[in-house]
């Protein structure tokens, strides 16, 4: 029968003590599901509409942003494929100021079905981790289609608002 040495439960501890802090690792980005074609909560307000085009792969896809919160000083947009996980940069991190305004075509939800909305703090941009990340798994069903521009901004200036006075609740 060996002897065993040193540790006893202080070494125990300290074990257990190490085990947890490398598990917590650092810390996550709030992540949420979308899902609808409006969009508040957690200081960022969304809505979606779709530009109809004579030719299906020419419809654009249009998401407008705005901050509720200045905490928010950048954006990027992930394409995500939801089978294999490849992912692609589909907007490149900007400033997100005032709001932001992003047009996709419809067709590039085909392969990258997943949108990723990732939503910086200052301190987090500087540390390369997003602060939010806001997802929808495609294009929401309930994003109204137009065949013009003008009722297409009306209607997303319109929804935005109605999502400012809604105090962060989902319509």
């Amino acid at each position: 029968m060996t002897k065993r040495r040193g540790g006893g439960w202080a070494g125990g501890l300290a074990v257990a003590a190490l085990l947890l802090v490398v598990s917590i690792g650092p810390a996550r980005a709030a992540e949420i599901h979308g899902g609808n074609s409006s969009f508040a909560g957690h200081g960022i307000l969304m809505a979606w509409g779709i530009l109809k085009a004579p030719i299906e792969d020419q419809s654009q896809v249009v998401v407008r942003i705005a901050p509720v919160e200045p905490a928010y000083t950048h954006l990027r947009v992930d394409g995500v494929d939801p089978f294999t996980q490849n992912r692609q940069e589909v907007v490149s991190a900007r400033p997100l100021g005032q709001g932001a305004e992003l047009r996709s075509p419809r067709g590039s939800f085909a392969e990258f079905t997943r949108r990723e909305f990732h939503f910086f703090t200052a301190d987090d941009w500087r540390a390369e981790r997003p602060s939010l990340t806001v997802y929808f798994m495609g294009v929401p069903d309930t994003s109204p289609e137009f065949l013009a521009e003008a009722p297409l901004s009306a209607y997303l200036v319109e929804t935005i608002a109605k999502l400012k006075g809604g105090a962060g609740q989902k319509p």
